[in-house]
């Protein structure tokens, strides 16, 4: 069954207005549906991001965009089927300049969306299956009759004389492409120029999902002792985490003590001990909105070049938030930041991710990236609507330990709000004695 033909449905700009009313806070409610006060709405927060990805999409010279990047694929199509399908680049789907999404899941799900995303037309919810990493080899011809269908879908809407836009993809199914006579173009510009504004239901759920950190790192806090091990703070964190609702820990850096300095960006069994500086980084998601929220604590007790490495990696951070307002540009931020020699290291590229900004949203790392290695050369307006975070590191003097700062940021019309509320204004002594 065909679905009726239509116009693209490009929205007006009042209609995916993303402001929010800054005389009030933003909310951080319960994680369920409520008929007394006015939350998240998941139909608005659809019908925003599809206007979004539509509207980039018609600014663009493609027809139509194809996606098989997860973050993506949600942002367009309200549909997920969990975060085991995050690398396998079997799901996919496609919307075109004239047309509504289609969605290719993995077996039964296709059907689960028939009956349970009405958002969505029924005939354009198809089970589909590529090649799992190379798992099923291209000779079975599955890229090529997912090519064939796909370039239907093309000529039925009326834009198969025009590029099409994809994100990532196995090569077979580019070559399968190709062969069709398919114009293959980068699409992943176009979904992270239509994802870096943020709509108001889209600020609730970060603000949700930072709020669920403030509590993990509270326990986080109160564990740290010597003899507990750096994966057990982990475990810790994912316990706490999904028992709060989150839908995914996509990671927990744990560093401690000697591992400090260089940062390692993983966890051990390393044991804390008395007076190690340690920091943390929660990598998770609530309803696909993900944080990254890094911590320092000292275990018991702290040295003056521990303080004082904490002291400048909160200085740096202080100097770039305070920066942050609608038409900064992103070299500007940067450039307020140390050197990568002057924080140890040889090279910006060496220093990558160590002085840093990123958006935040389905994606950890979405618009704008900031940083001395990029920023110079392609610099980025920051506006209102943006959020990400903003991180520091500052190595001490002991040549071991180390302080690692982030915090989450919301830009506004007239400057920019903080969403990551653990304290960390100085150094936190945990379990002092």
């Amino acid at each position: 069954m065909k679905h009726d033909k239509r116009e693209p449905k490009l929205v007006k700009p009042e209609d995916i207005d993303p402001r929010h009313d800054w005389t009030r806070p933003l909310m951080a409610p319960g994680q369920m549906a409520v008929d007394f006060e006015e939350r998240v709405d998941f139909r608005r927060l659809h019908n925003y991001r599809l206007g979004r990805a539509r509207q980039a999409l018609a600014g663009s010279d493609l027809g139509a965009i194809l996606t098989f990047d997860q973050h993506n694929i949600r942002y367009i199509s309200s549909t997920v089927i969990g975060e085991w399908a995050r690398d396998k680049l079997t799901r996919y789907c496609l919307m075109t300049g004239n047309g509504d999404p289609y969605v290719w899941d993995f077996g039964s799900a296709a059907k689960h969306h028939r009956l349970y995303a009405p958002w969505l037309h029924h005939d354009h919810c198809r089970a589909g299956l590529l090649g799992l990493r190379g798992a099923v080899h291209p000779k079975m011809g599955l890229f090529k009759r997912a090519a064939a269908e796909i370039k239907s879908i093309l000529v039925e809407e009326g834009v198969a004389d025009m590029p099409l836009g994809v994100d990532m993809v196995e090569l077979p199914m580019l070559f399968a492409l190709q062969e069709l006579g398919v114009e293959v173009r980068d699409g992943q510009q176009v979904m992270l120029d239509a994802r870096e504004i943020k709509s108001r239901d889209e600020l609730t759920l970060l603000n949700v999902s930072a709020a669920m950190v403030d509590g993990t790192y509270q326990k986080i806090g109160e564990a740290l002792k010597p003899g507990i091990r750096e994966s057990q703070i982990v475990a810790l964190s994912n316990h706490d985490l999904y028992e709060k609702g989150s839908d995914c820990v996509e990671a927990i850096n744990a560093i401690s003590g000697e591992r400090c300095s260089p940062h390692p960006h993983n966890f051990t069994d390393r044991l804390l001990r008395p007076g190690d500086q340690a920091f943390f980084d929660i990598i998770q998601s609530y309803m696909g909105y993900r944080t990254c929220y890094y911590r320092t604590f000292n275990v018991g007790r702290a040295t003056d070049v521990q303080k004082d490495a904490y002291k400048r990696a909160r200085e740096w951070i202080d100097t770039a938030i305070a920066m942050i307002r609608p038409g900064v540009r992103s070299d500007q931020v940067a450039d307020c930041w140390p050197t990568a020699e002057k924080i140890g290291f040889t090279s910006e590229m060496e220093a990558f991710g160590l002085e840093f900004g990123h958006g935040l949203g389905l994606g950890l790392h979405e618009r704008p990236i900031i940083s001395r290695l990029n920023s110079f050369d392609d610099p980025m307006e920051i506006k209102a609507g943006m959020v990400f975070a903003l991180e520091t590191y500052c190595p001490a003097t002991d040549g071991i330990s180390a302080a690692r700062i982030e915090e989450e940021i919301v830009v506004t019309d007239k400057g920019c709000k903080i969403i990551t509320l653990y304290p960390a204004e100085t150094l936190p002594i945990a379990n002092a004695y």
